[in-house]
């Protein structure tokens, strides 16, 4: 059987693509920072959709929807690290 590779012909690693959930598109064209997501790499716009969304309780999913939102509105932050492309 051969052996699943997680990584692209470069070494990276390849992530499968997570959709966006209504819901979070709905809180970022709510709180106007659809084009502040939007200009994220992908690898952070993917990572935040699959951290949302592997949430299994409701508020889990809630509070992480809520530290996006917020560091996407301050800029400068990803996961709470340090992301100096995005100051603002």
């Amino acid at each position: 059987m051969p052996k699943l590779d997680p990584r692209d012909k470069n070494g990276r690693l390849k992530r499968k693509p997570v959709e966006m959930p209504e819901d979070v598109k709905r809180a970022l064209e709510n709180q106007g920072l659809r084009a502040d997501f939007d200009h994220r790499p992908a690898y952070q716009r993917n990572d935040y959709l699959a951290w949302i969304t592997r949430a299994e309780q409701r508020q889990t999913r809630e509070k992480r929807l809520a530290q996006m939102l917020d560091e996407l509105r301050k800029g400068g932050v990803y996961m709470r690290m340090d992301h100096p492309p995005s100051r603002k």
